[in-house]
């Protein structure tokens, strides 16, 4: 299905349900903030299908922490250019959105099993602003990230997405920003698709079409795979807060479904009700 197919039908069902969307989106490189790609258009044709929400929770692969998860409450998230050696034009982006310092600290207690707690330092990395600013570039909605504990397993992340998972009730967009397959070691200018890009974006899509969260999470059976797809988990797990926060009701849409750079997975898919 093209992207352009799978958002018309995404429009169709998104009119008919009250309960947010979950979304995950493949980012990729800095330069689609600034540049007219196949993916900036499809962000901006998302964000046209989406439903207004009351706030933005991000789980983004480019805030990583140690022993904690921490949820972002400053009242004016700062935009943030953790990267290097890009054009003056992206460095001159900005995303004025405001926080939500009440419901971030709402988010704290939620994850308290998951030893959450408060920072006001981070604000908005590349992760989020770059996919927000064609989401809803107007940055009318408040949003606020979390950080994700790299000392866990894989499955720590699909729990976390359970326990945020009612936030979809009370008008809140969780919104997962990665890579299905981030291995910049391997990319290829130009170039085709590595086989082992191929074999794991095939892998995660027909495991998450099959709600199989479990082979997905499971690091002994997805093995040296895995590793060659994620020489760091990083980029993944945003994609498993999203499915552990979906219910077994969503219906599941796929779009930008592309490798880029030979190595590096464009895969975004929607989780919504029908």
């Amino acid at each position: 299905m093209t992207t352009a197919h799978a958002l018309r039908r995404l429009r169709d069902s998104l009119s008919l349900s009250d309960r947010m969307p979950l979304v995950f989106l493949g980012h990729g490189s800095p330069m689609n903030a600034i540049e007219d790609s196949e993916y900036s258009r499809a962000w901006s044709e998302l964000g046209q299908t989406l439903p207004s929400p009351k706030a933005i929770l991000v789980v983004s692969a480019h805030w990583m922490t140690r022993g904690t998860t921490l949820v972002d409450v400053s009242a004016a998230p700062r935009t943030i250019y953790d990267f290097y050696g890009f054009p003056d034009a992206l460095y001159n982006q900005q995303y004025p959105a405001a926080g939500n310092p009440e419901l971030a600290r709402e988010v704290v207690s939620l994850l308290q099993s998951h030893h959450a707690k408060e920072d006001d330092t981070w604000g908005l990395d590349h992760g989020a602003w770059t996919v927000l600013k064609f989401l809803y570039p107007g940055a009318d909605v408040p949003v606020f990230q979390i950080s994700i504990d790299m000392t866990r397993d894989l499955a720590y992340q699909l729990e976390i997405g359970k326990a945020l998972s009612d936030l979809r009730d009370r008008g809140v967009l969780i919104l997962g920003s990665g890579n299905v397959v981030h291995n910049l070691r391997a990319m290829r200018m130009g170039g085709k698709p590595q086989d082992f890009a191929l074999e794991f974006d095939t892998l995660f899509a027909d495991r998450m079409t099959d709600r199989d969260f479990g082979a997905l999470s499971n690091t002994e059976k997805l093995g040296p795979l895995l590793r060659m797809a994620h020489p760091s988990v990083d980029h993944y797990l945003p994609a498993l807060t999203i499915a552990g926060a979906s219910d077994p009701t969503d219906e599941l849409t796929f779009m930008t479904d592309s490798i880029d750079l030979g190595s590096v997975s464009m895969r975004s898919f929607v989780f919504h009700q029908a």
